[in-house]
């Protein structure tokens, strides 16, 4: 992966910037359950030191929020968005490992969830499991796939949610990843189209940095 298609640092800092908004864009169902209204933590210093001790291998844009439902209950939150272009086949473990990992050294209740942004249609993986003699492990997270908004871009061009935009500029991005040309023209578009749909002048700017890598 060349350093213009290192998506790493950008959907870190977009995570962190909107993660409301992300939750409510590829999460809808358990968005409604959390109380933003007492808003959300970033724990950099915490993943850090489950992503030191747990020696999986690579990690790419993996944030840990913590959150309250509304019900009251602290939660937290891992957020995996996986970004190679090619399938990871360990990524169902690395997830499995974090998400107990988390839990082991904080003892809070932890959810998982994915983002496979990479170029493989067929790669869709929602669990991991390992057994032997009968003794088993099963785990589930929840998985969302950007290559399957290809056939929604109505929906992504009039959706007035930070991450309509973040995935069109993503889909376009694997579209041109080898045309600057291309690239730079779509940027003045998206830009202009911000714009028009009435995005704040902070946002815009958060956005077109998203595209500036």
């Amino acid at each position: 992966m060349t350093q213009h298609d290192d998506y790493d640092s950008p959907w870190k800092e977009i995570l962190s910037t909107y993660f409301e908004q992300f939750m409510t864009f590829f999460f809808p169902k358990t968005a409604q359950d959390i109380d933003w209204s007492r808003g959300y933590d970033s724990l950099d210093k915490e993943l850090r030191q489950i992503t030191r001790e747990a020696e999986t291998g690579e990690r790419l844009a993996d944030k840990l929020f913590r959150i309250w439902k509304k019900s009251g209950e602290e939660t937290w939150v891992l957020a995996h968005v996986e970004v190679q272009a090619q399938e990871k086949r360990n990524f169902p473990c690395r997830t499995f490992v974090y998400n107990y990992r988390i839990h082991e050294l904080y003892e809070r209740p932890v959810v998982s969830l994915a983002v496979l942004a990479d170029d493989n249609p067929k790669w869709r993986p929602t669990s991991y499991s390992r057994g032997l003699w009968g003794c088993t492990t099963r785990f589930r997270f929840l998985m969302v796939k950007i290559l399957s908004y290809r056939r929604r871009l109505k929906f992504l061009r009039e959706s007035d949610n930070p991450f309509a935009v973040v995935v069109l500029v993503h889909l376009r991005t694997m579209e041109t990843k080898k045309n600057d040309q291309k690239r730079f023209r779509y940027k003045i578009e998206l830009t202009k189209e911000l714009y028009r749909r009435g995005f704040s002048r902070t946002d815009i700017i958060n956005l077109y940095r998203f595209t500036d890598w």
